[in-house]
């Protein structure tokens, strides 16, 4: 995961529109996340940010604008093991018993050759994706007997088992704990510290706001603020996104209070 001079960035998007039936959801999207980088997404329900996540990561197509990821076009990219994705609200626990170890060793086949036994290798990647995320002492439990916060960290484990280099996460804190939340944002800022780039939707950071390079916040499916957490006071000075017209976001901890996530 750390970072190589001159490295391509991992996503660049350029006038990037989304319609779902017929219903414009995305417009003019301009967004660059550069390798290594924390990035939050921010945004009110219906925002857009959560269907930005879904086109990078290629779950829905662009209407129109342009993709690139790792430096080659999303038509011609191929390298998907290079991405973890855990999406919003998923649920780790299935009809069929799984353990926390199986659950996260499915997150490896995307560096496996089908059939093949596992490896030395994926095993140690598989136990340090469980260690990450706090869960070593779980990792024979049965998936459905973790608390919420703790099935959201054990699929954030399943992505990490795929060692990528873009980790997406859609709202992994949503309706978790507040120690669960803190486990998450260590979880997290081990990997940054590792030199992972990150791309983190959030309603908001609580205990993750520390970790945040920079925050994108949506409004309307369009980027109207690029800058500093919001809750920061490191004395930067906020800036506008790249052709963004709008005014300055203010400089306030939580803008979206009693609103939900969502798109």
């Amino acid at each position: 995961m750390s970072v190589t001079p001159d490295a391509p960035a991992p996503v660049v998007v350029r006038g990037g529109s989304v319609a779902i039936g017929g219903r414009p959801i995305l417009r003019g999207i301009d967004l660059t996340v550069e390798p290594g980088e924390f990035l939050a997404l921010l945004g009110a329900n219906g925002s857009g940010k959560s269907t930005l996540v879904r086109a990078i990561t290629g779950l829905l197509p662009m209407a129109a604008g342009s993709v690139s990821l790792f430096g080659t076009a999303y038509a011609d990219f191929r390298d998907w093991h290079r991405i973890g994705f855990v999406p919003q609200r998923s649920t780790a626990s299935s009809g069929v018993p799984s353990t926390v170890w199986e659950v996260v060793a499915s997150g490896r086949i995307t560096r496996r050759r089908p059939f093949l036994p596992l490896s030395r290798e994926d095993r140690q990647a598989i136990a340090d994706a469980i260690d990450v995320v706090g869960l070593g002492d779980r990792a024979s439990i049965g998936i459905s007997q973790l608390s919420g916060g703790q099935q959201q960290r054990a699929l954030i484990a399943r992505a990490l088992a795929g060692q990528p280099d873009l980790l997406v996460l859609d709202e992994p804190a949503a309706g978790v704990d507040l120690a669960n939340q803190q486990a998450l944002a260590d979880a997290l800022g081990v990997l940054k510290a590792r030199g992972a780039t990150i791309v983190l939707v959030a309603h908001e950071l609580g205990p993750m706001e520390p970790l945040i390079d920079r925050a994108v916040v949506m409004r309307d499916g369009r980027v109207a603020y690029s800058g500093p957490a919001l809750g920061a006071r490191d004395g930067h000075d906020h800036h506008h996104a790249e052709g963004s017209t709008h005014d300055h976001v203010p400089h306030v901890g939580s803008p979206f209070d009693g609103l939900g996530g969502g798109r």
